[in-house]
């Protein structure tokens, strides 16, 4: 019977795991036994986590408690079939969990399986073909919230068993029809519920864990948020001693650092997803970058308010159609676009993610339930107004147009809300920006501050912009 092992957290330095070790004595045991819920787990799983910011592409951990994630292994060859629950179209489906690929980076949803928000998880299935020596199951996942811990049951059978069911479907009890449950994975912490790099293990302490053709997963979600708390499962490995284990191959990082502010700020480069744009980053983003996030932390100061200090700007793959993105002081580009627009919006479109990311508009909620949210058009507004009439006005990237004039209301965000801000800081409030901003980042955005800075409601502002571009355009056949 293998004693279950429940590892700390591992620190980003490997010299500080301390995994625990955890064994039933005697008398749980045969208290566990009496219990009628209790359905026992037959091996142990070894857990480890690292904090999502550690670089871990590899899904190295310290002291191999969990092995590194094999290529070629029996989740390979085997064949992969989804028995409950439904999987989301933003993930990279079944494939994902046995394709030797891994995630570059812990919010990459095309790299990993997953199901459907508010869904109660589902059941997977593994058909090894044949019956095997089953080593060992290992999984991994990575996400920086609610989508990292994983948590499943795993069941085995070698298919032979009277009354053997190859695909139970919930709610039936797998035990009951030719299974065995080898173990409970739940690699949560109650207190210190955070995202992560995950790996669990479960084995026999060098032994076979049996000989079985099917393996069966009974996900669950993880309960930490409402919707989105399905696992993001970058991969699963299933080793047996047919295998010849090979490591997954994967790149090294590719990352450089620069200075900006006089040394206030620390920008780093995160090339290893597409290390074909060193050369155009060092020569043409990061002159930009350095220039512009000292000027967008000037412009957009708030009382108490420090912005961040360090940025990480990261090239990614699997964005679909997004240029960009930024969250907390990261900023996510798409490798694919960016190779596309190199002399075109690359720069500008940096250029607006980081001011999101000195924004910092969620801090107030964070501190105050009562903090009131700024909406959406004016989030992404500030954003573009500084872009495309600060940054870069000779491209005229916002302009009002006979194209767009239907279009041309106040709250239709981006290139549109900038103009019309534009026009308010020109016409009526050069230092409107700055204002709105503060107010936004302290919780306290109100429709009200318009009349304030201006002397005019929202409407008439919106009314008299879009009112001017039309005499405008009239007269400019």
């Amino acid at each position: 019977m293998g004693a279950r092992r429940y590892p700390l957290e591992s620190s980003p330095s490997p010299v500080n795991v301390l995994p625990i070790i955890m064994t039933l004595s005697r008398l749980a045991l045969v208290a566990a036994l009496l219990s009628p819920c209790f359905c026992l787990a037959q091996f142990q799983a070894t857990i480890q986590r690292w904090s999502e910011s550690s670089r871990l592409a590899p899904f190295q951990f310290p002291q191999d408690a969990v092995p590194a994630p094999s290529a070629k292994d029996g989740a390979t060859q085997a064949e992969w079939s989804l028995l409950d629950g439904r999987i989301d179209p933003n993930s990279g489906g079944l494939a994902a969990l046995h394709d030797d690929r891994l995630p570059s980076d812990p919010d990459q949803p095309g790299a990993n399986f997953f199901l459907v928000p508010n869904s109660d998880g589902g059941r997977l299935l593994a058909d090894l073909g044949k019956v095997k020596e089953v080593l060992s199951l290992n999984s991994y996942s990575w996400h920086p919230a609610e989508r990292g811990p994983q948590v499943y049951t795993l069941y085995a059978s070698d298919g032979s068993s009277d009354g053997f069911k190859p695909g139970p479907k919930r709610p039936l009890d797998p035990t009951t029809c030719g299974w065995r449950k080898l173990a409970r994975v739940d690699t949560r912490d109650a207190e210190d519920p955070q995202g992560g790099l995950y790996g669990a293990s479960v084995a026999n302490s060098g032994k076979p864990l049996g000989r079985f053709r099917y393996l069966l997963l009974d996900v669950e979600r993880t309960g930490m948020h409402p919707a989105f708390d399905q696992t993001f499962f970058s991969e699963l490995d299933i080793i047996t001693t047919d295998d010849e284990i090979q490591a997954i191959a994967v790149q090294e990082p590719v990352l450089f650092t620069v200075e900006a502010g006089e040394g206030t700020f620390e920008i780093a480069f995160d090339l290893t997803a597409a290390p074909d744009l060193d050369a155009w980053v060092r020569k043409s983003l990061a002159p930009v970058v350095i220039e512009w996030y000292p000027k967008l932390v000037a412009m957009l100061p708030s009382d108490g308010f420090t912005a961040p200090d360090r940025v990480t700007i990261r090239f990614r793959n699997g964005m679909g159609g997004t240029p960009a993105s930024a969250s907390g002081n990261r900023i996510n580009c798409n490798a694919a676009w960016f190779r596309r627009n190199l002399e075109g919006e690359a720069r500008g479109s940096v250029v607006h993610e980081m001011v999101h990311v000195v924004q910092q508009y969620g801090r107030a909620r964070r501190g105050n339930p009562n903090a009131t949210r700024t909406p959406g058009w004016l989030v992404e507004g500030i954003p573009d107004y500084i872009r495309w009439f600060l940054y870069e006005p000779e491209t005229k990237g916002a302009e009002i147009t006979r194209r767009n004039l239907d279009r041309a209301r106040y709250d239709a965000s981006y290139r549109v809300t900038g103009n019309f801000l534009n026009w308010v800081t020109t016409t009526w409030d050069p230092d409107l920006v700055r204002k709105l901003n503060a107010a936004a980042r302290e919780g306290r955005y109100s429709e009200t501050l318009w009349m304030d800075y201006t002397g005019k409601s929202l409407e008439d502002l919106g009314r008299e912009w879009r009112e001017t571009h039309e005499k405008r355009l009239a007269g400019n056949p």
